[in-house]
């Protein structure tokens, strides 16, 4: 009986385990910074994930002093973004505050970043719906 309680106690962490494997992969990173390393590595991590998960959901959040990434004229990392832009795996969110408070249009931004009225709370609702967080820094 003890033989027998070990194995179904086994299979139902097997198939815990694999149901845990094929939940979806679904991060946010979160950019604040104006600081052009950052914004290449963003761009590797992005490309990171969707090459290694091709089901992953990516969404980039950009605001504070993140904005020169997906300006347009300014981006050193603009071209990447371009070659993402049919992707249905990722997203470029840019805060509309921040827009605002640089006087900054959404035709200046680099083609496929869309906006959202708040980038915080675009953060907190992604967490809240079990969206993976990662800050980028350096």
């Amino acid at each position: 009986m003890k033989h027998f309680l070990s194995i179904v106690i086994l299979m139902f962490a097997c198939l815990h385990f694999a149901k845990a494997q094929g939940d979806s992969y679904k991060v946010l990173i979160d950019v604040t910074s104006p600081d052009t390393m950052v914004h290449k590595m963003v761009m590797r991590w992005v490309t990171g994930i969707t090459t290694s998960d091709p089901d992953a959901e990516v969404e980039v959040v950009f605001y504070a002093g993140a904005l020169d990434m997906i300006l347009s004229d300014k981006s050193v990392v603009r071209e990447a973004m371009l070659n993402l832009y049919d992707s249905k795996q990722v997203h470029f969110k840019a805060c509309e505050m921040t827009l605002k408070r640089h006087e900054v249009s959404e035709h200046q931004l680099v083609k496929g970043v869309t906006t959202v009225p708040d980038a915080i709370r675009e953060i907190v609702t992604r967490q809240s719906e079990g969206w993976g967080y990662i800050k980028a820094s350096r």
